[in-house]
């Protein structure tokens, strides 16, 4: 059986979120994404760039339409390779007052491309965020 279409990349996603202020500010300040503000349909929108990918942000309550079936904040669980070494992150999380999961230190798991070395943190929403670096092969 062949496919109705061949996925190749991850454009964007779509994070809901309960306040667009504090999701910015958490955003840029802890993974370096860049706000950007646009309007679609005569409305503005709000996104957070990094790499060639976007995280477009709905406040809960005010989702755009079309929209996923069950919208809820902090049901997210998001996986970012970073350029930093993440026991360098660990530390600086750790400086900043960030709750580090999985017992506050850097995990082996494996990705889509192979294995990580990872730390875990939850953003303003209680969205599951892992901050990882590809390991040695």
């Amino acid at each position: 059986m062949s496919s109705i279409a061949t996925a190749v990349s991850l454009d964007h996603l779509v994070l809901t979120v309960n306040d667009l202020d504090a999701s910015i500010k958490f955003y840029e300040k802890f993974l370096g994404m860049k706000h950007t503000a646009f309007a679609s349909g005569g409305v503005e929108r709000h996104a957070l760039l990094f790499g060639q990918q976007k995280i477009n942000l709905h406040v809960s309550g005010k989702e755009f339409e079309p929209k996923a079936g069950n919208v809820q904040a902090g049901s997210g669980d998001l996986c970012f390779l970073v350029q930093d070494q993440v026991d360098d992150i660990l530390e600086r999380l750790k400086a900043n007052g960030i709750q580090v999961l999985e017992g506050g230190k850097v995990v082996d798991r494996t990705g889509a491309r192979g294995k990580l070395r990872s730390v875990y943190i939850r953003d303003p929403d209680s969205n599951l965020i892992e901050l990882s670096n590809m390991a040695d092969p």
